[in-house]
């Protein structure tokens, strides 16, 4: 049995938590709005793949009253990034393993500067997860886990491939931690960018729009270009196909219906959105490279914008 603490517990935190603690693992909730209702009623987990609820889930206020763990699972926002590794060192020992579990591009570096390469593992997951009412979470579908190591110690990525596979979930090894970085972009980018650009749509608004469909792919081949370069620029010997990357996303959200991105909540609930781990970092990464990214470009300018503006009108309503 593995100690694990989870410090950001949204949907895909609990979401994870809740299939660790549902195998046999001792799991402890860093939350915030979900803090009174998992202390009260325990943690609910609708699916289509088979709903369960944890009648005891341990939610706590900060990481400091968690102990320290074997392993510390990061799953918050990386609007959060700068303060997140101060947020997890109370519960990090001698041999506790940092996994993040956040999307964007170089978001280890943080905890690498705080912790050192040894320590920590990064984590992309595929899945359709968003929360209810506290202390409930909605599993739409899919649950893939890709993990891999900041200093390739597939070891290490096995052995928490390992414990989320003994939890019924799918884990895979990436061939290098950037690889998978980028390969999660590649939806992420397109996804969560046209969510906000196009006024705050859901997935099959731009599956069924052409015009939408368009862009998506196109910035789909962007994020393809950008991280070839960067993983030749890197001496890795991996690729991403364009083709196959594009049937592969467009096909995986068909499934999901019509799915609300976690930027797209984000952004009617008021709340900063992740554009810079998301669309800026990519993007300053292209430039550095000198690879041409018209679309991504033109994303990151409009959901900057959208955030700026949204986050201006939330300071000044009442």
């Amino acid at each position: 049995m593995a100690r694990i603490v989870v410090v950001g517990s949204g949907a895909v935190g609990l979401f994870y938590g809740a299939r660790l603690q549902r195998a046999g693992h001792e799991v402890v909730f860093v939350a915030r709005r979900d803090r009174a209702a998992l202390r009260e009623r325990g943690l609910l987990v609708e699916s289509p793949e088979g709903s369960f609820r944890l009648e005891q889930a341990r939610a706590v206020a900060d990481a400091s009253e968690a102990g320290r763990a074997d392993w510390v699972i990061c799953s918050l926002k990386a609007t959060a990034l700068d303060v997140a590794p101060d947020l997890c060192a109370p519960a990090v020992g001698p041999d506790t393993r940092l996994v993040v579990l956040m999307n964007g591009f170089g978001v280890e570096d943080p905890f690498v500067a705080r912790f050192g390469t040894e320590r920590v593992l990064g984590a992309m997951a595929f899945v359709g997860v968003n929360r209810g009412e506290p202390g409930v979470v909605h599993h739409i579908a899919y649950g893939r886990v890709t993990v891999g190591h900041v200093a390739g110690d597939t070891l290490a990525a096995q052995e928490f491939a390992d414990l989320l596979q003994g939890a019924g979930l799918e884990a895979l090894v990436a061939p290098s931690l950037r690889f998978a970085r980028w390969e999660k972009l590649c939806w992420n980018v397109p996804f969560n960018g046209l969510s906000v650009a196009a006024g705050g749509v859901g997935t099959r608004t731009v599956l069924e729009d052409d015009a939408l469909a368009d862009v998506a792919e196109r910035a789909m081949r962007e994020v393809v270009a950008v991280a070839n370069a960067d993983l030749a620029a890197h001496g890795e010997p991996h690729r991403l196909d364009p083709q196959l990357v594009v049937e592969r996303m467009f096909a995986q959200t068909r499934v999901i219906a019509d799915y609300r991105t976690n930027m797209l909540i984000d952004y009617l609930e008021g709340r900063p959105l992740e554009v810079e781990a998301i669309l800026g970092a990519p993007l300053r990464r292209a430039r550095e490279l000198g690879v041409d990214t018209p679309t991504i470009a033109a994303l990151y300018a409009l959901v900057r914008h959208a955030d700026r503006r949204n986050l201006a009108r939330a300071a000044t309503s009442p």
